[in-house]
């Protein structure tokens, strides 16, 4: 007896102001967010390495991806969204980190939570550890915004995405989060 076929995913590849991106998704949201690597020959080996649930292709983006690639566009240039309303596959995460981002997703741009206050929200006091562990599996970085999750003391610690705390800072800038790429007197 053979193994059940494993659904198909698309990708695409798209210019932001940052950089080159990706996007993976498939019947039920998005799969997968790449930021920019360093050249976008990286960020597609990385956009279509393979999924555990679905053989990713490269294809044209369906409406709701073009509508999503879009705001994300425009979001990287500093026209801000949350982007909550971009589906993301129910599917792909354990209840932990399901927990974890659903509380991520609910931070607004310019905002942050830091790791103890996203695990205390989750019912999870004393989890802040776990919860940056979460984070830093997060396959949709952005969109599930990990980057507005700081260290208690507002530094920036850890980021998985290409560039790690580099890029992290230049996100937080985009969103004129406070304390991030504004002049200061000193």
């Amino acid at each position: 007896m053979s193994a059940p076929a494993r659904p198909q995913a698309s990708a695409a590849l798209f210019d932001t102001a940052i950089g080159v991106c990706a996007i993976a998704w498939s019947a039920t949201g998005v799969l997968r967010f790449a930021l920019p690597d360093r050249d976008a020959a990286a960020t597609r080996a990385y956009i279509l390495r393979r999924h555990r649930r679905a053989d990713l292709h490269e294809a044209d983006p369906t409406p709701e991806m073009c509508a999503a690639i879009t705001r994300i566009q425009a979001h990287l240039t500093g026209d801000l969204d949350d982007l909550r309303w971009i589906l993301v596959d129910p599917t792909l995460f354990n209840d932990f980190d399901r927990a974890v981002y659903e509380v991520t997703r609910a931070i607004d741009p310019g905002h942050t939570l830091n790791y103890g206050a996203v695990a205390n929200r989750i019912g999870a006091p004393g989890g802040a550890q776990a919860v940056g562990q979460s984070l830093g599996r997060n396959p949709i970085p952005l969109i599930i915004p990990c980057h507005r999750v700081l260290a208690a003391d507002h530094a920036l610690h850890g980021f998985s995405a290409p560039g790690g705390l580099t890029t992290k800072q230049r996100l937080l800038e985009i969103e004129r989060t406070p304390g991030f790429g504004e002049p200061t007197l000193f």
